[in-house]
């Protein structure tokens, strides 16, 4: 019975906000309550592409749990596009029999086993970005399918869109996801053509901003853009975060060969003062101890979940040297100093940047170093390596 009130429910929604979908962003739906802190996890797209298999995804399962990162807080394990088969002659899509020959219900099955959940790609158009079927037109029968699979993440993507409008067409596959009656987060995938950031708390828990992310520290290849480029585009987004509601920078790039260990640990430390997704895009399965160390900083993890969700601000620019802060619960701030260039460089905070007293005391922590830095008045200054960031707890 709840499930069909639900179900009841969204429909009605649905049709309430018919008239106006031509001209007018939808009425929100009610919020489905979840991804309270930024969503974390791990997505087979920046490493494998469409080299996806049962068996792999078995295998990213196993080490999220080996590798001690479902311990730091990763839990979603995402399938992204080239899963999809055909449709059968309901309608209701089938995975790829020759990859996935137990199906997505045994797979599901296997993750949840594991403690984690089971995430899932789909796109808004006719066809997903690498050809396989879309949503468009199937979207409350595959919400449908996903809930009987257990899936509990919804990656929704933007190819083959036509002349779709984008928040009426991610209102109508969050509308069908609720009426399932199971928790599934929803992830808007539209690359921020339409400014997501300011319908996407309407219909999604997280949107992406810009057009993909690659494993580079800075550059534009095709559609893609490198990590301080897109840092560039989170700069004045910080009023649409909140808990519940994400800007999504899209999936990490650590691990996957591109950029140094001291590039990779300034794009995680400023995903996690961007409030960001937490999506690991590396084999997991397969990581040195750097990358391993990166993702499972827990001090570093606790700044990106912190509940007060409020995303960083850049606070000073001066040339290559830069701070970004972000209040955090209980009244401290967390600082990171960034060095965009190619020399070291002394980089100082000060507190009124903080929005704190110039005269008040307080102790700092590195989170990197894992250190204790002691009590300062006034503001910190810390010589930062090239492509380098220092990252620090303020608390008065």
């Amino acid at each position: 019975m709840k499930r069909l009130v639900s179900t009841l429910a969204a429909a009605a929604l649905l049709i309430a906000a018919m008239p106006a979908l031509a001209d007018d962003p939808p009425p929100p739906l009610p919020d489905n309550g979840l991804a309270r802190t930024p969503p974390m996890g791990w997505n087979s797209w920046n490493k494998f592409g469409c080299n996806v298999d049962e068996t792999l995804i078995k295998r990213m399962a196993d080490a999220m749990v080996s590798s001690g990162m479902k311990d730091a807080g990763y839990e979603y394990v995402v399938i992204d596009d080239c899963w999809h088969g055909a449709r059968d002659e309901r309608g209701d899509i089938q995975p790829d029999a020759k990859r996935f020959p137990s199906g997505m219900k045994a797979l599901g099955d296997y993750i949840h086993s594991k403690g984690l959940k089971f995430g899932i790609y789909s796109d808004a158009g006719l066809k997903t970005c690498a050809g396989r079927p879309g949503s468009r037109g199937f979207e409350y029968q595959d919400a449908r399918q996903y809930a009987a699979w257990g899936v509990d993440y919804l990656k929704y993507d933007w190819c083959m869109a036509g002349t779709q409008d984008a928040p009426s067409s991610y209102y109508i596959m969050s509308a069908a996801l609720q009426a399932t009656g199971r928790d599934i987060v929803f992830s808007i995938c539209e690359w921020g053509h339409s400014k997501p950031w300011l319908w996407g708390a309407s219909v999604g828990n997280l949107w992406r901003t810009t057009g993909d992310i690659y494993d580079a520290w800075e550059g534009v290849k095709d559609y893609s853009l490198g990590m301080l480029n897109i840092l560039d585009k989170q700069a004045e987004l910080q009023p649409f975060a909140k808990p519940g509601h994400w800007n999504d920078p899209d999936m990490l790039e650590v691990g996957n060969g591109g950029m140094t260990t001291e590039e990779y640990r300034s794009h995680f430390s400023l995903w996690a003062m961007l409030a960001a997704p937490l999506i690991a895009g590396n084999d997991i399965g397969h990581m040195d101890a750097d990358t391993k160390a990166i993702l499972t900083n827990k001090e570093v993890v606790a700044i990106d979940q912190d509940a007060l969700g409020v995303q960083a601000r850049r606070v000073s620019k001066q040339g290559d040297l830069e701070v970004w802060a972000r209040p955090l619960k209980g009244g401290g701030r967390a600082v990171v100093l960034l060095n965009r260039g190619k020399t070291a460089a002394p980089i100082r905070v000060d507190w009124t940047m903080l929005d704190y007293p110039a005269t008040v005391p307080a102790k700092l922590r590195d989170l990197w170093a894992a250190k204790d830095l002691g009590v300062r008045k006034g503001g910190y200054s810390a010589h930062v390596a090239p492509h380098g960031v220092v990252m620090v707890t303020v608390t008065p």
